[in-house]
């Protein structure tokens, strides 16, 4: 399997993060938190609902905290980071999305992304299973959709 920027997919349809977006050009992309802040990063969003440890304000270098946008306590417990339940993840993550109201809020970020660069930021060790991940790309379909 193949991703959109040409690098190949692991089994379960996540990209790796090389894949995921030419640097200096618009659209939604991820990236650690933990990660340095680059020049090209554009609006960075945390997008976890816990704030990372350790890291400060300053050094998150944030332009906002979409906790909102996170999945539910319970839901980022059951999933634990366990690639053998990313897929049911996702499902329960977006319908907790959907079930909040958060449709708009999506449909604007999507949008966005079209003429902007915007990175969501997650602290989770693992780059290709997380909930900035699956956020990017139910907001890819979205796009696509348009």
């Amino acid at each position: 399997m193949v991703s959109p920027g040409g690098a190949p997919a692991d089994k379960t349809g996540a990209d790796s993060l090389e894949a995921r977006g030419p640097v200096g050009r618009t659209g939604i992309f991820v990236k650690r938190v933990y990660d340095p802040p680059a020049a090209d990063d554009g609006e960075r969003l945390l997008v976890d609902r816990l704030w990372p440890r350790g890291l400060s304000k300053e050094r998150a270098q944030l332009a906002g905290w979409r906790r909102d946008l996170a999945p539910s306590d319970a839901l980022r417990r059951w999933f634990g980071h366990d690639p053998a339940r990313w897929a049911v993840f996702r499902e329960r993550y977006r319908a907790e999305l959907a079930a909040a109201g958060k449709g708009e809020d999506l449909r604007v970020l999507a949008e966005r992304g079209r003429t902007e660069r915007i990175t969501l930021l997650f602290a989770a060790a693992d780059p290709n299973h997380n909930n900035a991940v699956a956020l990017k790309q139910f907001l890819d379909e979205i796009g696509a959709g348009e």
